[in-house]
């Protein structure tokens, strides 16, 4: 497929939230726009149509990769297709990204990929802290298809549920540390990854805390992004034919 140049809209990169609350989607694209922007990149928050406003089992993250995969053809049938140079799918368990990057000449980053090989490096033991219980063992599935499983300490759990954590974030942000000291001290990850979109936030907090090496998904899949996508050259097309 050819490629053209890009138009004055400039190049972009789109996020893709497959919950369907907006206020996770503005604050994953605030954060990716805040890496990407000074490298010429706009970032494109889009939000899923249908589904939960929150992943929290096998079930609904299997079902939201159709509508990552709806949110992304819908915007690359638009006129600005030509400039997209990435998709970064924002949820932790990646739904829908295998099945774009096979249909898309573009990056297709998901932040649990992002995060995992970042966590992982040359071969670093690491962890996860979330909230989301019934999505361990997706989680440690996700481990092992990148290849990881053997450095991998385990998930470690909030101990309220996910739902009142995201109404409390005081609350969030003490529960997810003590996950994440379990996972450093107690388990002995060098790395622990927050691991979930919308824990975004907590997870740039506890990053600054110095209590352990925190990996944060969105910004782990923005420096992918970079490392793949060369701002400044020919665009591709975005997309073949479904």
């Amino acid at each position: 497929m050819g490629t053209r140049p890009v138009t004055p809209g400039g190049a972009k990169v789109l996020l893709v939230n497959p919950n369907t609350n907006q206020a996770t989607t503005n604050l994953m694209a605030g954060i990716a726009a805040d890496i990407l922007r000074p490298r010429g990149l706009e970032v494109v928050g889009l939000t899923a149509a249908a589904g939960p406003q929150m992943i929290l089992d096998p079930d609904s993250l299997a079902e939201s990769a159709h509508h990552v995969q709806d949110a992304v053809f819908g915007y690359l049938q638009g006129t600005d297709a030509q400039n997209v140079r990435a998709v970064v799918v924002a949820a932790i368990g990646d739904p829908g990204r295998q099945a774009l990057q096979e249909a898309l000449e573009i990056p297709v980053i998901g932040i649990g990929q992002a995060s995992i090989l970042s966590a992982c490096g040359a071969g670093r033991s690491f962890g996860m802290a979330t909230s989301t219980p019934l999505l361990a063992g997706s989680l440690a599935a996700l481990v092992e298809e990148h290849g990881c499983g053997q450095w991998f300490t385990g998930v470690r759990l909030t101990e309220s549920a996910p739902l009142v954590l995201a109404a409390d974030p005081e609350r969030q942000f003490l529960e997810l540390a003590e996950a994440v000291r379990e996972a450093s001290q107690d388990d002995g990850a060098e790395s622990v990854i927050i691991a979930g979109g919308p824990l975004s936030e907590t997870a740039r907090r506890l990053s600054r805390t110095g209590m352990a090496r925190i990996v944060e998904p969105v910004p782990s899949a923005c420096a992918q992004v970079l490392q793949d996508v060369a701002p400044g050259a020919d665009a591709a097309q975005g997309y073949l034919s479904r």
